[in-house]
């Protein structure tokens, strides 16, 4: 029972972690949301979908030369921080499998828009 416990402890902790970097991702690349009917775009707004995705594509690019470089530090031996390359390594992959899905969702609802009779 009592590994029961622990298991599902550290199970509610592994979702909680998940859930937090979820939510700083979500924070870091969501763009304001406009009200549909407003003619002016207040300072600072993005231009739209597409300069959202070129945003989240740069944010990914940004990581993943961010994880090569630390593990090219690590292989070099210009750094013992290992943890951290591994880190910024997986961080890298989960914001690209993010990316892919999102794409994915608009190819879809694009196919779905094209498949509507007008």
């Amino acid at each position: 029972m009592e590994n029961e416990n622990s298991m599902a402890a550290s199970i509610n902790a592994s979702l909680a972690r998940m859930e937090a970097s979820a939510l700083s991702i979500n924070a870091e690349y969501a763009a304001p949301v406009l009200p549909a009917m407003e003619g002016l775009r207040p300072a600072g707004v993005a231009e739209g979908f597409m300069a959202s995705m070129q945003a989240a594509i740069r944010g990914v690019d940004s990581r993943d030369r961010a994880a090569s470089d630390r593990i090219a530090e690590v292989d070099s031996g210009r750094s013992d921080d290992l943890v951290g390359a591994m880190l910024a390594s997986q961080e890298a992959s989960l914001s690209f499998s993010m990316l892919m899905q999102v794409r994915n969702k608009v190819v879809g609802a694009m196919d779905e828009l094209i498949k509507l009779q007008v």
